[in-house]
């Protein structure tokens, strides 16, 4: 049996890193429904401050999610109180190619990555950086 799932990734403040991956996915912030949200308010399942403002959007402050625009694959970003204070136990790896490597490199540290490390096994190479809340993932 297959099971579907979803990857979920701590963060401070979930919905800029959420744009973030997005754009460096080429993958869709999902939409909120902001409809639904003022029903849960109204109904009293949660309160005004259980949601936010984002980019003009009513949101859930605690979580927001990108989607893959055709298999619907979705990464889910979590708010967490806690910082981020040792590696991660796992990661994503973002396949470019290897002749694409050096250019996405200095695509997404102008926007905001950290560069860390360069790693190489065999004949495979990759970098290894950290997105803006440093969290790592390698660019192979």
């Amino acid at each position: 049996m297959a099971y579907d799932f979803q990857v979920t990734i701590d963060a401070a403040d979930p919905h800029p890193l959420a744009d973030w991956w997005a754009e460096t996915l080429g993958w869709e912030v999902e939409p909120s429904d902001e409809a639904f949200i003022r029903r849960m308010i109204e109904q009293g399942w949660a309160g005004e401050e259980d949601t936010t403002v984002h980019r003009g959007v009513l949101v859930w402050r605690s979580g927001a999610a990108i989607v893959h625009p055709e298999s619907g694959q979705r990464v889910l970003f979590q708010q967490v109180p806690e910082a981020k204070t040792v590696k991660n136990r796992v990661h994503l790896d973002v396949r470019v190619g290897a002749d694409r490597v050096e250019a996405e490199v200095a695509r997404l540290t102008e926007r905001g990555a950290t560069f860390l490390h360069r790693g190489q096994q065999g004949p495979q190479s990759w970098a290894t950086l950290a997105d803006p809340e440093g969290n790592e993932f390698c660019v192979a």
